[in-house]
């Protein structure tokens, strides 16, 4: 059995008889997280699990620069942390067709009721970069998961993969690179220093 496939297995022997079972995937930027929560959606049971991400919870860039922090966008500060926090305590009290966000990366926006979660959706995947921060507010996001995972990738790797992602979304290497300095790593190193333990921590998936 592949990794992935026993991290399913575990998920859905866990979940048991639950009606809903909320599992955080908490990671630093460019650890993988959309892509192992994409891999669990396709081998969980179909049509019982969704996937939330936390970044359909950033704040527009127009509210960024009224309140200066523009250049710190992806920091724990530049989420509306009480609107996801919210979402969270509608998933687990079971509620039905709960719409979600959904940060759309190629024009830097969040898409409104992007995705629905129903009544028979069992299986909510959250992924993040601070769902384990160990600060407040986020550290109240604890008793919303009923399973953790923290996706573990060494910090090398993750600016190798964060190059080619804005690359890729047509930055200058010059730019990329002092984007990473300034913005990317000290995200990257305060996830690393201040997470909470996880329930499993995974390697490499990206």
């Amino acid at each position: 059995m592949s990794e992935i496939a026993h991290l399913a297995a575990t998920i859905f022997k866990r979940a048991g008889k639950a009606q809903r079972f909320i599992v955080a995937i908490a990671g630093p930027p460019g650890a993988g997280k959309s892509t192992l929560s994409a891999s669990l959606r396709d081998l969980l049971p179909e049509g019982a699990v969704e996937v939330v991400p936390m970044d359909g919870f950033h704040y527009d860039d127009v509210v960024l620069d009224r309140r200066g922090l523009r250049a710190r966008k992806g920091a724990p500060e530049t989420f509306d942390f009480a609107g996801f926090e919210a979402l969270l305590k509608r998933i687990r009290a079971g509620e039905p067709d709960i719409a979600i966000p959904v940060f759309d990366r190629s024009m830097e926006l969040s898409r409104a009721a992007a995705a629905i979660i129903g009544a028979e959706t069992k299986f909510i995947l959250v992924e993040g970069n601070y769902l384990l921060l160990d600060e407040e507010p986020w550290s109240r996001l604890a008793p919303l998961f009923d399973f953790s995972i923290f996706v573990d990738v060494p910090r090398a790797e993750l600016e190798r993969r964060l190059l080619e992602r804005w690359h890729g979304h047509g930055r200058s290497d010059a730019d990329a690179r002092a984007w990473i300095a300034s913005n990317d790593m000290p995200n990257i190193d305060r996830v690393l220093a201040r997470r909470r333990a996880a329930d499993l921590v995974v390697g490499d998936s990206a």
